[in-house]
């Protein structure tokens, strides 16, 4: 029973007891890394926690310390609605905020018109958020297309 309700977690990208599952339609390129860029501030826990989430996931990242990270942002056409405290790109898309890693796999996965994905604020227990005891708060993985058209992409109940 339990190797089929991680089956079916992994075909939906769920979460189990904290750790992500790749989706099933993902495996064949869960061990290809990614190349991914992302600005943070040198004060920020958070956002170090969110690179080791994404390496933990084979992200290849490229750690870039800024002094103003609203730059990039700006730069990077991140709406201020949804603006968190890193800004990542890779393939070409943007990644504002603590978006788990198998979203941003899906969105590469796919040959979609979708330029951002975004996690507004900081949602505690969220990947970079979830340092033990920490609350898990229900959080919206937002999607942005070429056209400025906002969509919800994922959502987690206690991730």
């Amino acid at each position: 029973m339990r190797k089929l309700i991680l089956i079916v977690a992994g075909l939906l990208g769920w979460s189990l007891n904290g750790y992500a599952a790749d989706p099933v339609w993902l495996q064949g390129k869960t061990a290809q890394s990614y190349e991914i860029t992302v600005y943070r501030s040198a004060s920020c826990g958070c956002c170090k926690g969110w690179i080791d989430h994404l390496k933990a996931h084979h992200f290849t990242v490229k750690d870039i310390v800024a002094n103003d990270v609203n730059a990039h942002k700006q730069r990077l056409g991140v709406p201020l609605k949804a603006a968190s405290c890193h800004t990542a790109e890779v393939n070409g898309k943007v990644i504002e905020g603590h978006v788990p890693a198998q979203d941003i796999k899906r969105l590469l996965a796919t040959n979609s018109d979708i330029r951002l994905l975004a996690v507004p604020g900081m949602p505690s227990g969220g990947p970079g958020m979830d340092t033990a005891g920490a609350r898990k708060d229900a959080f919206t993985v937002y999607s942005m297309d070429s056209q400025k058209r906002i969509s919800s992409f994922s959502h987690y109940e206690g991730y």
